[in-house]
């Protein structure tokens, strides 16, 4: 069995389409097709059914696909752990960080890396945890920084917190919202709001409590796939409610905005580092961690 037909039946399974794996791979989709032929001949068995919308997994396929993408990873693993045997401490750490996270936590424990690992390389990727979660899970990153929550975190992966941080639902300071002597939750009724895409967490959390209350979902006027701090002026000039982080609040971005004192719609949440459990981390990828957990502890000590 050729290892790269391997890869090709996971693009494939991944993609549920032939072209669209092609297209990700840079190859043609006859090469992809026939490495796909070659790996089901070695298997004798038959991993796809070409149905109208693609490419769909047999059963067996479907056993395969979850056996091979571990093993899969478990090399790329071994491969990357005797590279770094062979080149030391020094090698490429990547990284996943939500928009939030980036200025309070990301940058300044990736000077204090480069500083103390000169020759190091750092692969970043900024998104929300509907994208780093999959690509962690998938071992396209060796640790992700966002907010840790049991629905985000399964079984397979490992925890490390870092600090406590707060979801507020917020608006602007002269929202009408402020102009009542005590604010209840039907008050939020009515209002439309900004907020990330449904497949974030607090999107979910926030529809969850207007549901466990009888209202009708949030009217989302502004579904924005970044965090609320690049879209502030929108909220300046508008009636909008949104969801944000204390950590905006408390930084340049968060000027002008006031949470909404409800404790119906806070979320008290942890802040800190998800690992593929199992999963290799290098020498470099510790250290970072190291560095990520002394500068918490330090700030926790303010």
């Amino acid at each position: 069995m050729r290892l790269e037909d391997l890869d090709y039946f996971l693009a494939v399974a991944r993609a549920g389409h032939v072209g669209r794996a092609a297209d990700g791979m840079g190859i043609s989709q006859p090469a992809l097709t026939k490495g796909i032929r070659r790996l089901e001949e070695a298997l004798q068995l038959q991993l796809f059914v070409r149905t109208p919308k693609g490419m769909e997994l047999t059963m067996p396929g479907k056993v395969f696909y979850q056996r091979s993408l571990q093993a899969r990873r478990d090399l790329d693993d071994a491969l990357r752990e005797a590279g770094d045997l062979h080149r030391g401490s020094i090698g490429l750490v990547r990284v996943g960080v939500t928009p939030l996270l980036v200025d309070p936590v990301f940058n300044g424990a990736c000077v204090d890396l480069m500083a103390q690992r000169p020759a190091a390389k750092i692969n970043v990727t900024v998104s929300l945890n509907d994208a780093l979660i999959p690509a962690l899970r998938q071992g396209q990153l060796d640790f992700s920084i966002s907010s840790l929550h049991d629905s985000a975190a399964p079984a397979e992966f490992d925890r490390i917190p870092l600090f406590r941080d707060s979801l507020f639902v917020a608006a602007r300071a002269g929202h009408p919202l402020f102009d009542r002597a005590k604010i209840r939750f039907d008050h939020l009724i009515g209002f439309g709001w900004m907020l990330p895409g449904l497949q974030v967490a607090s999107r979910r959390w926030l529809e969850t409590r207007f549901e466990q209350r009888g209202a009708a979902p949030p009217e989302i006027v502004i579904e924005s796939n970044s965090s609320v701090s690049s879209l502030v002026s929108v909220l300046h000039g508008t009636d909008l409610l949104t969801v944000i982080s204390e950590i905006t609040l408390r930084s340049e971005a968060g000027k002008g905005l006031s949470a909404v004192p409800l404790e119906d719609v806070t979320w008290h949440r942890e802040i800190g580092i998800m690992t593929r459990r199992g999963g290799y981390l290098s020498p470099l990828a510790q250290r970072f961690i190291e560095i990520l957990r002394e500068r918490a502890a330090k700030r926790a000590a303010r």
